[in-house]
């Protein structure tokens, strides 16, 4: 053998490792999220994330559910976002944040229109957050469940008089997202977007409402740096 050879007596069992769901995307975050960054750019990792949990309440809305989207961002660098739709059936909650493979949207009626398919999204946000919180409720009951790093710290459920819909609370985790600071503008852009194309879709980001009534049209004009010379045409229906 040369130098450029390993030994079969190099290569054994010891050398496999089985990771948990959380330690996989933690270490292979790629697969998942794409880069990591540190905020600076709009595909960084932290947008990601923020775009996986808005696209959850949004299929709400796409279904027929829920018109309102409280988002908020902290100083704290928390995210919160709650919805207005069906909420997460309570028994299933933890399953839908911290098991592989598992959702609603593989092929179930219940989301005949989504924005994601995968059922991994939220699971990425819960392993890559040094803190993450989420609440479902549905007619009068509730479930809760909290994690750190995607190891869960608490769970319970309870009766409530909110309305339902599911609530999200997290902070990415600045081990991973090195230095990261969020970019407003990054975020309202894409809030302005989700509006055009989710006419009647009411998105509030720390106090200002994002929504359309044109769709498309309003789009458009939107960005027009200069007037036009005539009006744009904008066709809708068949």
């Amino acid at each position: 053998l040369t130098d450029n050879h390993i030994k079969f007596s190099d290569y054994t069992e010891a050398d496999f490792e089985t990771l948990s769901w959380n330690e996989h995307i933690r270490r292979r975050s790629g697969m998942y999220i794409g880069k990591l960054g540190d905020g600076s750019s709009p595909d960084d990792g932290i947008y990601v994330l923020f775009k996986e949990i808005v696209d959850n309440a949004i299929d709400e809305f796409i279904m027929g559910y829920g018109k309102n989207i409280k988002i908020t961002l902290g100083d704290d660098n928390m995210v919160t976002v709650r919805d207005y739709g069906r909420g997460i059936p309570l028994g299933k909650l933890v399953d839908a944040v911290s098991k592989m493979n598992t959702g609603a949207k593989y092929g179930s009626s219940a989301f005949s229109k989504s924005v994601g398919l995968n059922g991994v999204g939220t699971k990425a946000v819960n392993a890559t957050s040094s803190y993450f919180y989420i609440q479902s409720f549905r007619d009068g009951e509730s479930a809760w469940a909290e994690f750190s790093k995607g190891d869960m710290t608490g769970s319970g459920n309870t009766a409530t008089t909110e309305k339902n819909g599911t609530l999200v609370k997290y902070i990415a985790d600045s081990t991973l997202y090195e230095n990261y600071r969020y970019n407003l503008e990054y975020i309202e852009t894409m809030l302005k977007n989700y509006s055009y194309l989710n006419t009647g879709l009411s998105l509030n980001f720390n106090g200002t409402e994002y929504k359309s009534k044109h769709g498309l049209l309003d789009l458009i004009n939107d960005s027009l740096s200069e007037t036009p010379l005539y009006e744009p045409i904008h066709l809708q229906g068949k």
